[in-house]
């Protein structure tokens, strides 16, 4: 029989969208969150159980989850509730999964991998767009071109974010761009340039701290590793950023500033905005002869896709789908995962 899935988070944009979709596919997930009234306004409109507990006391956390199997937590940022959520589901035995694209954070939960498997728990972050496309693109070059030295992934998104969202980026601003070189994340102040042909001729790009710059590595194994993204007016507007503004930008009190707006701003995209949108990500891989493969995946748009893969991850880990300690998409799932989802395409380019 499946265990019992709890979501944490859902009172936020990504997280409802999950919990309405979970009740669409018959299954019947325990709702938590920090506020009572609010998880309940949620839950009950769904006809669901509600919980809440506080992630800043670890017995509380505890109780919250009694009798859960599985916890997907969509509660951002994760740099705030990934650690102490992973922290008590390793404590009790409850399989960890995420929606996190934050590079800490998988570095982190990495670090975890001897100690889940003694407890035979399965974490598994970045079940949502980062960076289940991603990851799954990157294993699929990987397996193409086994003695790939260089991966560079390219990724083209709308404009629109959730309010999670946008705050997760506001936190990186002051912290680089990030990358893999020689198997060590790097970080640089400059942002390069780039194109991309993404299937209708070449677009500018700016390269990004993505998740794939930490969970490529673990899924692949290549050495050097960077994204690009679409040079999108919001990318542009970050990648020109000077340094020095980047620096006062993340200040205690200048991200408490530009958080506090991102909370007058809309709760995310329009269910319009989401069937209408789509994503299309572009990889190169390379080896030290010069040899190089290049495949492109387009999907759904992002929250849409967030919602799908999410949920399928969780179903799949709590019908005993479980491999103990750290995981990328691709490792738990296989490199074909995402070619299960409507809307996924993959075509490896020749020309």
């Amino acid at each position: 029989m499946d265990g019992a899935i709890l979501i944490y988070g859902v009172t936020g944009y990504t997280g409802k969208l999950i919990a309405k979709a979970a009740v669409e596919f018959g299954v019947r997930p325990i709702l938590a969150g920090r506020n009572i009234e609010n998880v309940k306004a949620v839950a009950e409109s769904l006809g669901l159980i509600a919980r809440a507990f506080d992630l800043g006391a670890a017995a509380a956390i505890d109780a919250g989850l009694k009798d859960v199997s599985v916890v997907l937590c969509a509660a951002g940022p994760f740099s705030a509730t990934a650690r102490p959520m992973a922290e008590a589901c390793i404590r009790n035995r409850v399989h960890y999964l995420d929606i996190t694209g934050e590079i800490d954070v998988f570095e982190a939960l990495a670090l975890r991998d001897a100690e889940a498997k003694r407890q035979g728990v399965m974490l598994l972050p970045g079940v949502g767009l980062d960076v289940v496309p991603s990851d799954c693109l990157a294993a699929h070059l990987k397996r193409r071109l086994p003695d790939a030295s260089d991966l560079k992934l390219c990724i083209s998104l709308g404009n629109e974010m959730s309010r999670g969202t946008a705050k997760t980026v506001i936190e990186a601003i002051a912290t680089g761009t990030r990358m893999r070189r020689g198997g060590r994340l790097v970080s640089s102040d400059r942002v390069d340039a780039g194109s991309c042909d993404f299937g209708e001729g070449e677009r500018p790009t700016f390269q990004v701290s993505w998740g794939d710059v930490a969970t490529a590595f673990y899924s692949t194994v290549i050495p050097n590793i960077e994204v690009q993204m679409e040079a999108t007016s919001v990318v542009k507007a970050f990648a020109r950023m000077p340094r020095l503004v980047k620096v006062f930008l993340g200040l205690g009190f200048m991200q408490s500033i530009l958080k506090a707006r991102v909370d007058r701003l809309p709760e995310g995209p329009s269910e319009a905005t989401r069937r209408a949108g789509r994503a299309i990500l572009v990889g190169v891989a390379r080896n030290d002869r010069g040899e190089s493969v290049r495949s492109r995946l387009r999907t759904p748009e992002g929250y849409s896709l967030t919602v799908v893969t999410a949920l399928d991850a969780a179903r799949r880990v709590a019908a005993g789908q479980v491999k103990p300690g750290f995981h990328t998409p691709s490792l738990a799932f296989g490199a074909d995962y995402i070619l299960s989802f409507e809307g996924v395409t993959r075509e490896d380019i020749y020309a």
